[in-house]
């Protein structure tokens, strides 16, 4: 009698797969959590004492100081594959929730009480950001990831937008830290420059909040350039700047848009048959397709503290929580950076960072210059 495995031409039949039992799953997701604790505890540890560092020196701030303490970690050490799959884990999917948490600190009408005045300037010098960022960053020979990071890094609201649209595009943890690097230095420059600089053009306090708000990038350079100048342009800058960061949304659903795109182009000549016979190859677009879950939560929390629901003395801690993640993720893209390629990069990412934060100052002080005058 035949092997019930032969077939009748006398071939052997592939075995079935074995079915895997919950039990088994289950083992294989913790093993893998148990996996990610050692990297993961790394990079909440550099997050600590980078926190620490960040209260000491607020112009600079945690998530910086996290991103360069992780590179030092990182060359120092050279953290081996017992590290990785945490750092990796640190790197994403806490980062993801921090852009998550980011949205409970919003509020449509923030906007509105800042005065549809301010909506022209931040939408006026994000467009002409991210216009430059793509012209002179071609010029410059900056990637495309890259310069896209420093154009939202810019244009937005620094790392926190790094943050949002470094999973959207899938940009290397390099590209990351040189991004948030640049807009570190000018961020700097911001703060040391800028309130001269509005003495010696004669702003008032709503106007440099306003100012201050739109040209300078991560929150507490933020504050500290507007608090310099006085205490109703940093109440004036707070706003405008927690109205900019909702630009994050539409940013990252175009660029998701644009993502799916290239994806399509790319696979198209592999599918050419397919679409010989009148069959999209990639199917149908679906919005939902184009919003990552951390965007739709971001959405979620925003229309939930719109609403109300979100309680006002949770708005301090769920702040704190969330910078202290984007802390923890920075840490870990600094913890998994190799210096040789930045390095390779050169120097024309920061010289684009340059351009743009001279580019979008003038074009806010150029926007409220003509919508007063004009």
């Amino acid at each position: 009698m035949k092997d019930a495995s032969l077939s009748r031409t006398g071939t052997t039949c592939p075995p079935r797969p074995a079915t895997v039992r919950p039990a088994a799953g289950l083992a294989t997701r913790l093993q893998g959590s148990a996996a990610r604790l050692p990297g993961l505890a790394l990079a909440v540890g550099v997050a600590l004492v980078a926190t620490a560092l960040g209260r000491l020196v607020p112009v600079v701030g945690g998530p910086v100081c996290g991103i360069v303490l992780g590179v030092l970690v990182a060359v120092a050490v050279r953290p081996g594959g017992r590290l990785r799959p945490g750092i990796a884990f640190a790197g994403r999917a806490v980062l993801q929730a921090a852009v998550v948490l980011l949205g409970a600190q919003l509020s449509l009408g923030q906007v509105l009480r800042v005065g549809v005045g301010s909506l022209p300037v931040m939408i006026v010098t994000l467009t002409v950001c991210l216009a430059a960022a793509y012209g002179i960053g071609r010029r410059l020979g900056v990637v495309r990831d890259l310069r896209t990071l420093i154009g939202v890094g810019t244009g937005i609201c620094g790392a926190s937008a790094i943050a949002a649209v470094t999973p959207v595009i899938g940009a290397a943890e390099a590209e990351v830290a040189y991004a948030v690097s640049t807009i570190f230095v000018f961020n700097v420059a911001a703060v040391l420059t800028f309130p001269a600089l509005g003495h010696l053009l004669g702003m008032g306090q709503h106007a440099f909040g306003l100012f201050a708000g739109t040209a300078v990038n991560d929150m507490s350079s933020v504050v500290a350039a507007a608090t310099t100048y006085g205490g109703p342009a940093a109440d004036c800058a707070v706003v405008v700047k927690l109205a900019r960061t909702l630009l994050i949304i539409p940013i990252c659903l175009g660029l998701a848009a644009l993502a799916r795109r290239r994806a399509r182009t790319a696979a198209a000549p592999a599918d050419a048959g397919a679409a010989g016979q009148g069959r999209d190859p990639a199917g149908p677009v679906r919005v939902g397709r184009l919003v990552p879950w951390f965007l739709a939560g971001f959405l979620v929390l925003a229309a939930v503290n719109t609403a109300g629901l979100v309680p006002y003395g949770a708005h301090g801690p769920l702040s704190t929580l969330a910078g202290f993640l984007i802390t923890v993720a920075l840490s870990a893209i600094g913890l998994s950076t190799e210096p040789t390629r930045l390095r390779r990069t050169g120097p024309a990412p920061l010289l684009l960072g340059g351009c743009l934060w001279l580019v979008v100052s003038a074009t806010s002080l150029a926007v409220q210059f003509l919508a007063r005058y004009l």
